[in-house]
């Protein structure tokens, strides 16, 4: 693993995915990579388990490389050193009744700044499993209701997507800053996908909290676009 860091654009491409999930088109673009080349990156990083791939299940001809989090090597690699600010979190999936719910309750007990969560297409109501599961870790869901994302979403929100499709359907119009590539669970709609879930999202939402700014703290980023 620390070999293949030791290539400078291996070393960026990891910092890159540090707090979000990326096309291999993203990454060329960003980096200026040719495509060729780029893959040999990717598969060393692969091939030394640094990262995976995953096929979307939105737009089924794009893939997403993403950080692997479950080893605790990758786990442990700091991140760049960027520090978010935004006076909200918001996470977005299709419905709004399992991962996106989940990814706000538990950043809510993690986190000051306040979180939510709305749905591109947002259901009924919150997934029976997602509660179950949440309460199982500690996480109130039996009151949650499900919002649109359309009516949630404000200027200046961190908007962090936690599906494919609603990351696909974001682009183009507000966008969102950061995509995670978790599963539907509700696809499966066992327990142990539902965990799944749930482990992926917190790993997730814990670095990403170690790189977001307190409430009322304000960042270099931002004293430098005041100053401006």
């Amino acid at each position: 693993m620390h070999a293949a860091l030791g290539v400078p654009v291996r070393l960026a491409i990891i910092d890159h995915i540090g707090l979000k999930d990326a096309s291999p088109g993203e990454l060329g673009t960003t980096f200026g990579i040719a495509p060729n080349l780029l893959a040999h990156h990717l598969r060393v990083l692969e091939d030394t388990g640094l990262i995976r791939r995953v096929r979307s299940e939105g737009d089924q001809r794009r893939t997403y490389v993403q950080l692997r989090l479950d080893h605790p090597m990758v786990a442990a690699l700091p991140g760049s050193g960027t520090q978010l600010a935004a006076p909200r979190v918001v996470f977005v999936c299709t419905h709004n009744s399992a991962r996106s719910q989940l990814a706000a309750a538990a950043w809510n007990r993690t986190h000051s700044v306040v979180a939510t969560s709305a749905g591109t297409r947002p259901a009924d109501r919150v997934h029976r499993r997602a509660i179950s599961t949440g309460g199982r870790h500690g996480l109130r869901l039996g009151r949650a209701k499900t919002a649109d994302a359309a009516a949630v979403l404000r200027p200046g929100d961190l908007v962090v997507a936690v599906c494919d499709n609603a990351y696909e359907e974001l682009t183009g119009r507000d966008g969102a800053a950061l995509h995670w590539a978790v599963p539907d669970p509700a696809r499966i709609d066992t327990d142990a996908a539902f965990e799944r879930a749930y482990q992926d999202i917190t790993r997730r939402v814990e670095r990403l909290a170690r790189s977001t700014a307190t409430a009322g703290r304000t960042t270099e980023l931002e004293s430098s676009r005041r100053s401006t």
